[in-house]
């Protein structure tokens, strides 16, 4: 499970930012708390903000920390062609700062993972500029060890130290690392166990930005596992569509030859429904189907791996195209102990005021973003706001209603559009 996710300098965040997902000291909905590796976590991030106010650079910067994990293997020397070589994709700094725009970004995550049966607390990041590494390391502690981590490696430029990496690997790292190269990665493909763990971690996690159009055409065509040839899947679509639709009540799936691929055949699907006083039924191509309705299908299989794996999704924009009880539903099955046995975590951006409430979420999982008059964004929880007096918010404040009148800021600042007057 994510314990903290920090990051600086990245886009519009120039100072340090943090995500905690620990749980404080507060009373409300303690089936909410996760007891793991002696940390208590929450499964459920909701973060708020105006628009442009940063709030899409949160998950822009996990995704670009997961990406690079993943795929910096390929990056520099280490690269089979130049077309591999030019995937190095330096981080996006804050520009409007001197200081900042010619400085590195950093990037740490704190997580539970259980290793050779052991649960486990790592500490894995990085720090990078404009040309490539120039700082990682990698700790860890055991359960029983309350505070001390134990240093797996830990690099800069003048120094690499792999003391808690088998000898025998230590060699082929230090003369195949290069500076756009992570030794996570590296050594993930090297196959050393420790450093497989770390990577696996972040390709088990899922970043899904509904306000991406090129996204959401390639989540709408992503079937869940199995679904063209399985029953079974398909039944287990339709019991998930009938939480929210009962109108659609089975698929037909049929495989057509590609003219242009004879080894890959081309799928239609069409949804079955019920004819209305009849017992007919008619179908109708599932790309016809609503926008809200292809979007629920999309998160179908990312859903099921998450909960299956117990790793992370983080939705930019979740609440885009669904109605919010969708979104309170889609949210209730992390928070349902009962369904989400194997501790997956949520964490989304939405501009939907009605999933701030009391009767959702602890002050804790919530989450804003404010933009101040320089474009300096800043990450804070509702758990940690103290208003004007310094008084911390209380549990039965109206949350939605509160925020609105823009009590805990993070709200755009909104004056007439004089654009649209007339000219006198």
């Amino acid at each position: 499970m994510l314990i903290q996710f920090n990051f600086k300098n990245f886009r519009s965040f120039r100072d340090d930012a943090t995500l905690d997902m620990s749980a404080t000291k507060i009373t409300e909905y303690n089936d909410h708390v996760i007891s793991i590796a002696n940390e208590k976590l929450l499964p459920v991030a909701a973060i708020f903000g105006a628009n442009a106010s940063g709030k899409s650079n949160v998950f822009e910067a996990f995704k670009y920390m997961a990406m690079y994990v993943i795929r910096s293997f390929y990056y520099g020397d280490e690269a089979e062609n130049k077309m591999e070589k030019s995937e190095f994709v330096p981080p996006t700094p804050f520009l409007f700062d001197k200081n900042s725009s010619n400085g590195e970004s950093s990037f740490e995550v704190y997580f539970t993972d259980v290793d050779n049966g052991s649960e486990k607390v790592y500490n894995y990041g990085f720090s990078i500029d404009q040309k490539g590494i120039t700082e990682e390391w990698l700790n860890y502690k055991s359960k029983s060890s309350r505070n001390d981590y134990k240093t797996i490696f830990y690099r800069n430029k003048e120094t690499l130290d792999l003391v808690g990496l088998p000898k025998k690997h230590q060699e082929n790292i230090e003369s195949s690392l290069n500076r756009e190269t992570l030794i996570v990665s590296l050594g993930a493909k090297l196959r050393i166990e420790k450093l497989k763990l770390i990577r696996n971690w972040f390709l088990s996690c899922e970043t899904v930005n509904f306000g991406s159009p090129e996204e959401n055409i390639f989540w709408s065509r992503l079937l869940p596992k199995g679904f063209i040839e399985d029953k079974k899947v398909q039944e287990n679509v339709i019991k998930y569509f009938s939480t929210f639709d009962k109108s659609i009540i089975g698929f037909n799936v049929e495989e057509l030859e590609n003219p242009e691929n004879n080894k890959k055949k081309k799928v239609k699907i069409d949804s079955i429904h019920k004819i209305i006083d009849s017992d007919d039924t008619t179908t109708i191509s599932l790309r016809e189907e609503s926008a809200g309705t292809l979007k629920m299908f999309s998160l179908y299989p990312v859903l099921q791996d998450v909960l299956k794996a117990g790793s992370v999704l983080f939705v930019d924009e979740l609440n885009a195209r669904l109605h919010p009880l969708l979104v309170r539903a889609f949210m209730i099955a992390f928070l349902d102990p009962s369904i989400n046995t194997n501790h997956a975590q949520l964490i989304f951006t939405s501009h939907d005021s009605w999933q701030l409430n009391s009767q959702s979420l602890r002050r804790d999982e919530i989450w804003f973003v404010e933009k101040d008059s320089n474009g300096v964004s800043s990450l804070y929880s509702l758990a940690d706001f103290e208003d004007e007096d310094g008084t911390k918010i209380r549990k039965d404040e109206n949350y939605e209603k509160n925020y609105l009148l823009g009590k805990y800021g993070a709200i755009p600042l909104l004056s007439e559009f004089d654009l649209f007057k007339e000219e006198l």
